[in-house]
């Protein structure tokens, strides 16, 4: 009789993120989190709510380019990428679908500085992997669409990733 070997399954651990929510009036509140300051936030003009202030809508589509930005910086220095810097900006689409409103699409440009040509290989990977391994992004139901460029510092032109 042959016998089988299972190996034994890898436990990863389960994280919790809190956040309270306090009603400052209108369609306003201020958010709160352990140990973070407090900011106020409410719902886009285009919805009734106050210019100027942090909306659900912007938190959605931020949520993606910082966790875009903070796992290619992950990878970057996993592989000891020397980066002059980063950047990016994102766009989140709203759109009436089935019914209601949803985010159908967020783009997200980020432009990487780099020294040398030579490592412009390593940077593609790495942001490749970053899109891929987004848990905000795997976690959304919206397209993510990255569209990168890498600037060799003291060139000119801007490679497209």
């Amino acid at each position: 009789m042959e016998q089988t070997i299972t190996k034994p399954k890898l436990k990863h651990k389960t994280f919790s993120y809190r956040t309270t929510l306090e009603w400052a009036g209108g369609k306003a509140g201020l958010l709160r989190a352990p140990d973070k300051q407090e900011f106020r936030v409410a719902s886009p003009p285009e919805f009734k709510g106050e210019a100027g202030v942090w909306t659900p809508e912007d938190l959605f589509v931020a949520s993606v380019e910082i966790c875009t930005m903070t796992t290619f910086l992950a990878f970057a220095q996993r592989l000891g990428l020397p980066l002059a810097s980063y950047t990016s900006n994102a766009e989140g689409i709203l759109e009436f679908v089935n019914g209601r409103y949803e985010f159908t699409k967020i783009v997200v440009r980020p432009t990487v500085m780099i020294s040398s040509h030579d490592l412009t290989p390593q940077v593609e990977q790495a942001l490749h992997d970053a899109h891929k391994s987004c848990l905000i992004a795997n976690s959304m139901k919206a397209e993510i669409v990255i569209e990168p460029s890498i600037i060799v510092q003291g060139a000119e032109a801007t490679l497209p990733a």
